[in-house]
């Protein structure tokens, strides 16, 4: 069974910085792209980051500059380093990736997993 395990979160003061790490576990064949999501009290969830299997990385506005997703194909993880965090950065940040458990006739099947989150709290 295939699993995303984030963490990492915790209080921070505005300005200060913290370091996500999502691990995936279990059997698969391979990982593809992987994301940061967060979602904050009353607010849509959304895509803070992604990662290309080749390395391509991708970034919400609101983050470019301060964050930068980062991953290690050998262990299988992923990492997402947050600088210059401000209150409206605070969420449940969480791991998304499409993973491949098996095959679509002659190509791999890619299905989404989830991670369970881990909460990021800015404030003073």
């Amino acid at each position: 069974q295939v699993q995303l395990v984030e963490s990492g979160g915790g209080l921070v003061h505005p300005g200060g910085s913290l370091r996500l790490s999502c691990a995936a576990s279990g059997t698969f064949f391979a990982i593809n792209t992987m994301y940061w999501y967060r979602q904050s009290p009353g607010k849509q969830r959304e895509q803070v980051a992604l990662i290309t299997a080749g390395g391509i990385t991708i970034y919400a506005d609101s983050v470019k500059g301060r964050f930068t997703i980062s991953r290690d194909s050998a262990k299988k993880t992923m990492s997402l380093q947050m600088n210059s965090l401000k209150p409206e950065d605070t969420a449940v940040y969480y791991c998304n990736a499409e993973i491949a458990t098996g095959w679509a006739g002659a190509g791999l099947d890619y299905k989404e997993y989830w991670g369970q989150g881990t909460l990021v709290t800015v404030s003073s």
